[in-house]
């Protein structure tokens, strides 16, 4: 009887664990979209999706080394990808995010920025990924499209 019990009960959190790893691990909000928004969609026409809550899914190609607070999802085609920033502390993703697949859910964000704001961000950006930065391969003014993000499932 007692060792049905301990059976059982290994067998109902085991069950628990492999549901978890199949849903993935959550951050943030829940996501509330239901369709899928193709990056190559939104890098084609940026603005048509400005201002707009968009939901994505691609493999996690970056993660912010300092904090925690980006991760780069990969597009549908080569050499695309956008950035998922949070709020620093809101949402913490973790270095091993890099290599899973990610369904974000934020508002997208299609702003352009002069070359001196370019450069600024450069700056910020080389540092948090521990790299040099070169002012003068900034070219501007330039159409940054990131989402600010709200809530994501790491797969």
């Amino acid at each position: 009887m007692k060792r049905s019990l301990i059976l059982t009960l290994v067998v109902v959190i085991l069950a628990g664990a492999l549901t978890l790893a199949a849903e993935g691990r959550k951050y943030g909000k829940s996501l509330t979209l239901k369709e899928k928004t193709k990056i190559s969609d939104i890098l084609a026409n940026p603005q048509k999706f400005n201002g707009k809550r968009v939901l994505v899914e691609g493999p996690v190609v970056g993660v912010c080394p300092r904090r925690g607070c980006w991760i780069k999802i990969a597009g549908e085609k080569d050499f695309e990808s956008l950035i998922f920033k949070v709020k620093d502390g809101v949402i913490t993703f973790p270095m091993d995010a890099k290599g899973k697949t990610a369904l974000a859910e934020g508002v997208l964000s299609a702003r352009t920025y002069t070359r001196e704001e370019l450069i600024e961000m450069g700056k910020e950006h080389a540092k948090e990924e521990g790299k040099e930065f070169d002012p003068s391969t900034v070219k501007g003014p330039k159409t940054v499209v990131r989402i600010e993000g709200e809530g994501a499932v790491l797969k």
